[in-house]
């Protein structure tokens, strides 16, 4: 398992220099250590021969299996210092970067409620670096949006909530109470960085592109105040769901006509015998918590005030039959009363 935990350094990094220094370890002996490996398993997995070295046919295929067998090997250590400890131990759960304060303490105390004694250890992370810990055993549970790769995975009840588009409050399309994707078209367009979460990154330039909106330049920014200060000084609108865009009085939040995009997001955990009894509890415990965030936001005007029940302000709906969220449970998963 050394060896090829070296390997899949190596592989990551296609330098044996810069694999070392990742290592903490000398060169020589990391070079050695990989020809040993090949020898014993009769191929070579790097190519050698150029400048930069690559992987070989067999090098690509050990990568996919070392990974899957450090993965389990990882998950099998937690198990057994669970057994050994006399219990399940804490539950490490992600969540993404943007939960709010009040999402995070519901969570805790939904926890404390429902499986007293039970140790959250609550981390901030982005949803791909969720599935990497999912997968290497960092992570026992983790809030990831959708879509995302789930195999190995199994998925908790989903919410769903449909955004609308932030945009500068001197903006034409802001007298608007909805506007259609198909509008936008010449806008520059504030997005989150893809390496947070690609799928959900590639579906909302998918849906845009069919709509006809077509960004006249793509700039990201990892968190709402800086999203929020790009719209305000003009370079470019946003796709949120409301509350943030309510923090800025200078920018406006609209519906988008025909609700083309949707955030879903769900727990994840691991599918085989080593997943933490509370993963799944935790998972349909955060679809509650975020259904309960979602009803209890209240609807605002144009000036930030709380709008009048029932009545439309051309910014948000107030009427509970047009609240932009739903909750679909997944197959298999326990509804709760």
């Amino acid at each position: 398992m050394r060896h090829l935990r070296l390997f899949v350094t190596v592989a990551e990094e296609l330098h044996f220099s810069r694999a070392a220094d990742r290592l903490g370890m000398a060169q020589p002996p990391l070079s050695q250590a990989v020809r040993r490996l090949e020898k014993e398993l009769g191929a070579e997995l790097f190519d050698r021969a150029h400048r930069r070295i690559g992987l070989t046919a067999a090098g690509v295929v050990l990568l996919d299996e070392a990974r899957e067998l450090l993965a389990r090997e990882e998950r099998l250590r937690v198990l057994a210092r669970r057994a050994g400890d006399g219990g399940p131990g804490a539950l490490r759960a992600g969540v993404p970067p943007d939960t709010t304060a009040a999402v995070l303490s519901a969570l805790l105390a939904g926890c404390a409620e429902r499986s007293p004694g039970l140790s959250v250890d609550l981390r901030e992370a982005t949803t791909e670096e969720q599935m990497r810990l999912l997968a290497s055993g960092g992570l026992d549970v983790g809030l990831v949006h959708q879509p995302v790769d789930v195999t190995g995975l199994r998925l908790g009840p989903e919410v769903s909530v449909d955004l609308g588009v932030v945009l500068p409050r001197t903006s034409p399309l802001a007298r608007l109470s909805e506007v259609a994707l198909g509008e936008l078209s010449g806008h520059d367009l504030v997005l989150f960085p893809r390496a947070h979460a690609p799928g959900w990154y590639d579906r909302i330039l998918d849906v845009c592109r069919g709509e006809g909106f077509v960004p006249g330049r793509l700039r990201h920014a990892s968190n709402s105040e800086f999203l929020l200060a790009l719209v305000t000084a003009g370079h470019g609108i946003a796709f949120d769901q409301g509350p943030v865009a309510r923090k800025e009085p200078r920018v406006a939040w609209r519906p988008l006509a025909g609700r083309p995009l949707t955030q879903r997001l769900s727990g994840a955990w691991p599918a085989d015998h080593a997943a933490h009894p509370a993963a799944r509890p935790f998972a349909e415990l955060a679809a509650d918590v975020l259904t309960r965030d979602r009803i209890a936001a209240p609807s605002r005007d144009d000036r930030g005030r709380p709008a009048a029940p029932g009545r439309a302000d051309g910014a948000h709906l107030a009427d509970e039959s047009t609240r932009p969220w739903s909750v679909v449970y997944a197959e298999g998963a326990v509804r709760r009363g």
